[in-house]
């Protein structure tokens, strides 16, 4: 999948005003997906997005997962978007079902084990084949 139909899927899934804030949401939650699993899997996550995603998820190699709750992940990026948390929880989800769909399934996989059971919300998401361009 490249950049453009990544973007223009979060922006249809979000229901999002712009492409900008699209491309916000999606790297605000890249970013705290880097800090929530190891920089070595945020690299390999990396590996498999475009250019642009992928420069999100960068930075941190090397340096072991951070433990944080569901709503401390939804306040993250809601602080990096400059959002309620209402609307970033709606952009996250939306990013985790693009990205479902934009790396290999065992890399998603690997992705998911670094989560705790109250993410599942963010992991039961539909494809992104399903909505229309």
């Amino acid at each position: 999948m490249d950049y453009n139909e990544f973007i223009t899927h979060v922006q249809s899934l979000a229901q999002s005003n712009s492409r900008e804030e699209a491309e916000r949401a999606t790297c605000a939650t890249l970013e705290t997906i880097k800090e929530r699993i190891s920089g070595d899997e945020a690299q390999d996550l990396s590996a498999q997005l475009p250019q642009q995603l992928s420069q999100c998820l960068q930075g941190r190699e090397g340096e072991p997962d951070q433990s944080f709750n569901l709503q401390d992940f939804i306040v993250r990026v809601s602080q990096k978007e400059n959002l309620e948390p209402t609307t970033t929880a709606i952009h996250v989800r939306a990013v985790f079902a693009v990205l479902q769909n934009a790396v290999t399934p065992q890399e998603f996989a690997k992705l998911h084990r670094h989560f705790s059971h109250d993410y599942e919300e963010m992991f039961g998401t539909p494809p992104t084949s399903e909505v229309p361009a």
